[in-house]
């Protein structure tokens, strides 16, 4: 029996930031960004863009450069697995499969970098969908490839390296104007479209209903694993929502920049509609530019502002999940017949609780952009940390990619048409992007229009 003192200190070991999926995301995020601001990262391959020869594309003198980023990354997230799974063996597996997701990877971007494709909207990481999708769903998923497909092992610790991007100084250069398109839709989104799935629709998949709804009001892929997370979603609930979002956004930034054209809006409200609506960031800089550099800036600040909602969300999901799964039934006498009757009580959820369902890499996300902006710009200065941030958004791109390969090869359609329910999580996000769009198009004139405040 261990003694008092003893089970104390197991009780508050820190081992348990070691253990988890989470954390790990937290410390391979900081590792990166670490390594970038201290120069050790200097720079990472970037595929080139073509036209006709695909050649272009992957000129030799980037192969020995993408090696090395292969070998560096499948270094640092075998440990992270290895120690996870506390299993060596582990660590080995999936090594085995990794050099086969990085190549998709690099398929991915070469077809991303396509000039015709890349203009409609088939950036690298739907392409790297589509390649796992077919790959997934024609010739199955190699057992010996499962342990490499770790989805939120890269998504997360892209999301902890996208922190750094989020510079305050920037995302305020709007003032209350951005903020008052990026910060008052997004909640009457989240609000409506959860109410819409469960009232009016009935689906039964409330995290399923939360994260279709933070995707699509918040900021997309971003806002919905961390909603997933918060809200214990199956990966494939995270899969369709992504997918579903991932269509739309292609359509989206084509029409809208049309659309803005057409009724004439200027660049000011084209930008802050299309940075809050569209909800790939990639994509609301590629549709913003197609009207104009003004309208390039604008979409890109609005939907960095919206980014930094993904904490928030986290936090309000994770409380309100708890708070429903804290339903317990209670006996009560019925007024008329004192027959016993069951009835449900709600108890306050436990501070416990939420911090377990709280993804843990919001944190590093949140501090990440806050020692970027507060920490240092003033040390470095701005010209010094834009090419810090050139090397993290690099690596968060070629992290996603990774992503997005495994969520590809991890979903078959099979799986995603049992929670179709009749096309309701369709529906759920044609429904929800309505509002979106209608509502954001209000606050953007109000907002950056001249008919209240000076533009």
């Amino acid at each position: 029996m261990l003694s008092k003192d003893a089970a104390v200190k197991r009780k508050f070991s820190l081992g348990f930031l070691f253990r988890t999926e989470d954390w790990w995301t937290v410390w391979l995020g900081t590792l990166l960004i670490v390594l970038a601001a201290t120069g050790v990262i200097q720079t990472v391959p970037r595929l080139q863009g073509w036209t006709t020869s695909i050649r272009d594309a992957l000129p030799l003198d980037l192969v020995p450069g993408l090696l090395i980023l292969g070998v560096f990354l499948a270094a640092i997230t075998s440990i992270a697995y290895g120690v996870i799974k506390r299993s060596s063996a582990e660590t080995g597996r999936f090594l085995i499969g990794f050099p086969v997701i990085f190549v998709l990877a690099v398929l991915a971007y070469v077809l991303g970098n396509q000039a015709t494709l890349k203009l409609y909207g088939f950036s690298d990481v739907i392409w790297a969908l589509i390649l796992g999708l077919l790959i997934s769903n024609i010739f199955g998923k190699p057992k010996w490839l499962v342990p490499s497909l770790q989805t939120e092992l890269f998504i997360k610790t892209g999301l902890v390296v996208m922190g750094a991007e989020l510079l305050f100084n920037r995302v305020l250069t709007l003032g209350y104007y951005g903020l008052g398109v990026a910060w008052t839709v997004p909640p009457l989104g989240l609000l409506f479209m959860y109410q819409y799935g469960v009232r009016r629709l009935k689906m039964q998949d409330k995290s399923l209903v939360a994260t279709i709804a933070a995707c699509t009001s918040v900021c997309g892929v971003s806002a919905a694993v961390a909603t997933g997370a918060a809200t214990k979603a199956r990966k494939e609930e995270i899969s369709m929502a992504v997918s579903i979002s991932l269509i739309f956004t292609a359509i989206g930034m084509i029409i809208q920049p049309l659309i803005i054209k057409w009724f004439g809006l200027s660049e000011a409200v084209g930008g802050a509609w299309i940075g809050g609506t569209i909800d790939s960031t990639g994509a609301v800089v590629v549709a913003g530019s197609m009207v104009g550099e003004t309208a390039m800036e604008v979409a890109a600040v609005i939907k960095m502002l919206q980014n930094l909602l993904i904490g928030a969300v986290a936090f309000v999901f994770a409380w309100v999940f708890v708070r429903q799964e804290g339903v317990v039934p209670a006996v009560d006498n019925e007024p008329e017949t004192g027959a016993e009757i069951e009835i449900s009580t709600k108890r306050r959820p436990k501070v416990s609780e939420i911090w377990t369902r709280m993804p843990k890499f919001v944190f590093g996300f949140v501090l990440a952009s806050l020692v970027f902006s507060f920490v240092l710009i003033p040390w470095l200065g701005q010209e010094r940390v834009d090419g810090i941030v050139s090397v993290t958004k690099n690596l968060k791109n070629w992290l996603f990619t990774l992503a997005f390969v495994s969520i590809g090869l991890d979903s078959r359609f099979s799986d995603m048409a049992k929670m179709y329910h009749g096309g309701k999580p369709v529906k759920l996000y044609i429904v929800g992007q309505t509002f979106n769009l209608v509502a954001t198009m209000i606050a953007a004139l109000l907002c950056f229009g001249g008919y209240f405040f000076p533009i």
